[in-house]
């Protein structure tokens, strides 16, 4: 299903994005891991080159490329370097993301400017570059890392310029589904709890959340479903993770849970 396809992954060096490139990897597929960190953080594991590695490891062929997704001409040498190599584009996964959980008052603007610069700019971007070689693709997939849209009250009040910024994606979806119907499949992926990856580590909640979270497996798998359907019929959905995995007969998730003794942690927007 997946070998010799072509994954374009925005911000794959670690986390959600990591565990989707390996498990499409496994499948066969050519990832291409496009995020910025080429040196060793001391708090955040992995780099492009290192995640790349890792891919070519897992099964498939792995090509790490600096990205920093708010630079047009950057993105359209990732996306031209991505097809020189492989010859095409299959799919695009809308990984990169920015978060800063703070109140109107407490929000810097330049805070907000980057993550509607990354959330929604990035995102739209991106996927406007590798659209013209999707639409060429046999199955071509666009998957959002991003929520249901779901405008209540509680999601925005706490963080209205993170939330404004996280939706922008979700509306990518709602828009491009409609305008390629039939030719690209464009949908959104969102888990139900939390996921332990150094997001949540380290902005939201530390040990204890990451005991009451799930591994990043999750989504990969339910991601690795998601894209296999046929791009026509596939379009314009927000899954939630679990969700996914039950339409597909895997009822137990308790291999995914970090402590399976601890209760789980919704997730924001669900």
């Amino acid at each position: 299903m997946f070998k010799g396809k072509t994954v374009l992954i925005t911000g794959g060096s670690r986390g959600i994005g990591h565990a989707i490139g390996l498990r499409l990897a496994k499948a066969g597929a050519n990832v291409v891991i496009a995020a910025k960190t080429t040196e060793a953080h001391p708090k955040l594991e992995g780099t492009i080159y290192t995640a790349a590695d890792d891919m070519t490891n897992a099964g498939g062929k792995g090509l790490g490329l600096f990205c920093d997704i708010r630079d047009e001409a950057n993105v359209e040498s990732v996306v031209a370097e991505t097809v020189k190599t492989f010859g095409g584009i299959d799919i695009l996964i809308n990984n990169a993301s920015a978060i800063n959980l703070a109140g109107t008052l407490d929000t810097a603007m330049k805070r907000y400017d980057l993550m509607h610069q990354i959330n929604g700019r990035g995102t739209f971007m991106v996927s406007q570059k590798c659209l013209p070689f999707l639409l060429k693709s046999e199955n071509g997939h666009i998957l959002n890392l991003s929520p249901p849209l779901n405008f209540t009250e509680k999601w925005f009040a706490p963080h209205v310029a993170y939330s404004m910024a996280k939706y922008n994606m979700s509306l990518c979806v709602l828009g491009m589904a409609g305008e390629f119907r039939g030719k690209v499949g464009v949908n959104a992926l969102w888990p139900k709890t939390t996921i332990a990856t150094a997001a949540v580590n380290n902005i939201l909640g530390g040990d204890e959340l990451m005991k009451r979270s799930r591994t990043p497996e999750i989504m990969a798998d339910a991601a690795f479903y998601i894209l296999q359907r046929d791009k026509k019929t596939c379009n314009g959905q927000f899954f939630i993770d679990e969700e996914v995995l039950i339409n597909e007969g895997i009822t137990d998730l308790s291999k995914y849970a970090v402590d399976p003794t601890m209760d789980l942690m919704p997730d924001f927007f669900v």
